[in-house]
């Protein structure tokens, strides 16, 4: 698994979500549960993993609707 994203902004996540779902990418959204532990603070960062294989279609995908700024870069 690749980190495309990692950010507080749950909007950012939905909608990050959503195109990948859009483009069929499948991707997991880890963290998200972590406000339990931090008393829905925002303070941890959510982070958007996908798979190895669709990576550059993930990160090509982000980069067409403008959010190449998000991307984590990619080692």
């Amino acid at each position: 698994m690749r980190e495309l994203v990692r950010t507080n902004d749950i909007v950012l996540v939905s909608a990050i979500g959503a195109l990948l779902d859009g483009a069929n990418i499948h991707h997991l959204v880890l963290d998200q549960n972590m406000s339990v532990i931090e008393g829905s603070l925002g303070i941890l960062p959510r982070r958007i993993l996908v798979h190895e294989d669709d990576n550059r279609a993930a990160r090509r995908l982000l980069a067409e609707a403008g959010l190449a700024h998000e991307l984590r870069p990619d080692d």
